[in-house]
């Protein structure tokens, strides 16, 4: 896909983790090479993600992080699978597909009926039905809600209960999709979600990251491979706590 390449999606994802890492109170810093936080994060996001392939630049923020000696697990996202990090005491925790979509005219799709949420006690209710933070701290605090770049998705059951969503944001260049989930009809609620986020953010191309089940449903909605990405885990052993 000519309009958009694995660097725009990458860059769009370390946008949306530092409005997550700042919203928690740690927001990064970001160079021409990676997206870098140096204190501890929410649960499922990188202190590292990577924004151009090469590796030096990287390597030597992953030894900054190192010697700033965090007290908790850390996780690199390395976005062009590029960083031989196996060797430096790191575990692959996954590999995946960064994705994009060109522009498409928004259309209404079978799906449910898909709102912008914009209260905090819907968040609390769009994070409860994503069920991934359960008997953790939340993931999602409602200074989020009053960023223009990001809407929190949901799809509504006859009841009015949160029945799927997503989070769409917007960068520069692309609209990012991430934390989908539906508790039924998950093409169908997948498809309508990419749509009402094309709505939210029109004329723009919709780019994300997925693997297996999810990468194969996005493929059917017409979104192409961009790319590969790693995403490395750094555990702290307990005497180092």
């Amino acid at each position: 896909m000519s309009e958009i390449g694995a660097a725009d999606a990458a860059r769009n994802n370390a946008a949306w983790c530092d409005a997550v890492c700042g919203a928690h109170g740690c927001p990064g810093e970001r160079t021409g090479g990676y997206w870098l936080t140096r204190a501890p994060t929410p649960p499922g996001y990188p202190n590292l993600v990577t924004l151009e392939p090469a590796a030096a630049p990287a390597l030597e923020a992953v030894r900054e992080l190192e010697r700033a000696s965090p007290s908790q697990a850390w996780a690199v996202k390395d976005s062009f699978s590029v960083l031989p990090l196996e060797t430096a005491g790191f575990r692959l925790l996954f590999e995946a597909e960064w994705i994009g979509r060109p522009v498409q005219l928004a259309r209404p799709r079978a799906g449910g009926r898909w709102i912008r949420v914009r209260s905090e006690t819907g968040l609390a209710a769009w994070e409860a039905a994503w069920g991934e933070s359960a008997s953790q701290p939340r993931v999602f605090l409602p200074a989020l809600l009053g960023r223009s770049e990001i809407a929190i998705l949901a799809a509504l059951d006859g009841a009015g209960a949160v029945a799927a969503g997503v989070v769409a944001n917007r960068s520069g260049d692309a609209v990012g999709l991430s934390n989908f989930f539906a508790r039924e009809e998950r093409a169908a609620r997948r498809a309508a979600g990419a749509e009402a986020a094309q709505r939210e953010f029109p004329g723009l191309p919709l780019v994300g990251y997925e693997s297996g089940r999810d990468l194969a449903e996005c493929r059917a909605l017409g979104f192409l491979p961009l790319g590969p990405l790693r995403v490395w885990l750094r555990e702290v052993a307990a005497e180092d706590r």
